[in-house]
């Protein structure tokens, strides 16, 4: 019986050792950068990929980085001035605003960024890169411009039409860049590029109070002070529109979706001055990756990661957005009932500024250099844990949200920023372009910034009416709840991409197919 049973043992081994050098022929195994099997099927497109992975962080790294961290400078700029805009206008000759009318004015943009990051998400995969980047910066400043300028006096919903314009550019901007971006990057420095990216926001996010406090000190009266405001915000981007409709289509997409290995080398070789040498393959891969935008929400593995990108997403941004675009108005109480007007704008702006220069900026930053050796997934964890407790604080300890308690506010509040931008604020943007296959890369993107824009809609919404009616210990429980419910969402749906390829970390390989 033995001699029979190291027979069969044999002869299942051999077997299995001739399908494994078939399997080995056919795809290859690489343990480059992070152990990849079967994702390449011919030493071209290894040499390809692994020239992109492994290229040191050079210049055209940068140059990518500028032209797509402009784009997220105006971003946050466009988004979050509004609020301090609602409160210039009564002062501007307009009617008083409603609690409705000013809740749908701030969250207008959020609402079309939606249709914006599913559009382009999903035009970014069908169409390719190219052929639409920079299209959305173009609709962004149309926005930006046509808020300023063609929007009369208690013009409300000609407002409303020009700010859902902007809002399709900026959604549009979220699921293009971070695409772009993350194809380009080395696997080493992906994390720390793509974060540089998104923490451009915190440049726009604190221009607004500092444009805001030099009109307003210069003398600008209101009535032009909230054109200006609106005006400003088109100018970064119509500046690197030309540069990104001139970005060749990157590599990635061009050999794993089109299979194409001539073009992609000559566009790496051009853009990056990297060489990847002859490939021998006649310009063409055998397969490429064909994962249908459908199986993100049918495919087992792509709808956890939807759902663990899109919901953490949800639930930071209510948090962030709300309290942000509301900034000016929420930080009021801080201001003596004695001071009003312009004035009371102006005390409410430098506080704004202060907590976005001192609690968010460096959060942003710190989270964008160190991801890449901490890791996406814990930076997160602590975000969220750090958001629930200091918002549980200043929802339980009511007394923290009077004048009588203002270093103590300022202080806890300051500390809930940091750790929203030293937290999900920057990993959820960096997540997306990492999980998802590069067939999907796009709309996967799109959809899980669509995920955050419903949630600062949500948020813009809900929070004004909850402060008004139950004021603002009641909203930091609600934020501590839904801050607990994105750390559990971050530790049982999204998995760990630091330094490991890009298409290691989406699973690719179980995607391809014989090319056509």
């Amino acid at each position: 019986m033995r001699v029979i049973f190291v027979a069969l043992r044999g002869s299942v081994v051999s077997r299995k050792s001739a399908m494994a050098a078939m399997v080995s022929d056919e795809f290859p195994i690489s343990n480059d950068s992070g152990s990849r099997r079967g994702a390449f099927v011919d030493t071209g497109r290894s040499a390809l990929l692994d020239t992109i992975n492994n290229a040191k962080t050079s210049g055209f790294h940068f140059r990518t980085w500028v032209l797509s961290g402009l784009g997220f400078f105006t971003d946050a700029y466009d988004l979050f001035v509004i609020g301090v805009v609602l409160s210039l206008l009564p002062l501007a000759g307009w009617s008083p605003l409603s609690p409705t009318s000013t809740a749908l004015l701030g969250s207008t943009a959020l609402l079309s960024a939606v249709i914006g990051a599913l559009t382009f998400g999903r035009a970014l995969d069908y169409m390719g890169r190219k052929a639409v980047y920079g299209l959305e910066l173009i609709i962004l400043v149309a926005g930006a411009l046509g808020s300023a300028f063609l929007t009369p006096v208690n013009g409300v919903y000609i407002l409303m039409a020009w700010r859902f314009l902007l809002g399709i550019g900026i959604g549009g901007d979220y699921a293009t860049s971070s695409t772009i971006m993350a194809e380009y990057s080395n696997t080493k420095r992906r994390g720390m590029l793509v974060g540089m990216v998104f923490s451009m926001q915190s440049l726009g996010l604190l221009a607004g109070p500092l444009v805001t406090l030099g009109l307003l000190f210069s003398g600008v009266s209101p009535a032009l002070a909230w054109k200006l405001l609106f005006a400003f915000g088109a100018i970064p981007a119509a500046a690197v529109i030309y540069g990104r409709r001139k970005m060749p289509e990157p590599p990635k997409f061009t050999i794993g979706v089109k299979g194409n290995l001539d073009k992609a080398s000559s566009d790496l070789s051009k853009y990056t001055d990297l060489d990847i040498g002859a490939n021998g393959n006649g310009g063409r891969t055998k397969t490429v990756v064909k994962a249908e935008w459908y199986k993100l929400f049918t495919d087992k593995r792509l709808l956890l990661l939807v759902i663990g990108t899109a919901g953490s997403w949800f639930l930071m941004d209510w948090a962030l957005y709300g309290n942000s675009i509301m900034s000016s108005s929420m930080l009021s109480f801080l201001i003596p009932s004695s001071i009003k007007g312009i004035h009371r704008i102006i005390l409410s702006t430098e506080y704004s500024a202060l907590i976005f220069g001192v609690a968010a900026l460096p959060g942003y930053w710190l989270a964008t250099f160190v991801t890449d050796r901490v890791g996406r997934k814990p930076i997160q964890l602590a975000g969220f844990a750090m958001m629930a407790l200091t918002f549980g604080v200043l929802g339980i300890f009511r007394q923290l949200t009077t004048a009588a308690y203002v270093v103590d506010f300022l202080l806890i509040y300051g500390l809930s920023y940091f750790f929203i931008e030293f937290g999900p604020n920057v990993t959820t943007f960096i997540y997306p372009p990492e999980v998802f296959p590069v067939s999907v890369r796009g709309f996967g993107s799109g959809t899980a910034a669509a995920g955050g824009k419903t949630g600062a809609f949500i948020g813009t919404v809900a929070n004004v009416f909850i402060v008004a009616s139950l004021g603002l210990g009641p909203l930091f429980i609600v934020l501590a709840l839904l801050s607990t419910v994105g750390l559990f969402l971050t530790l049982f749906a999204l998995p760990e991409p630091k330094r490991r390829d890009i298409e290691v970390v989406s699973g690719e390989e179980r995607f391809l197919v014989k090319a056509e």
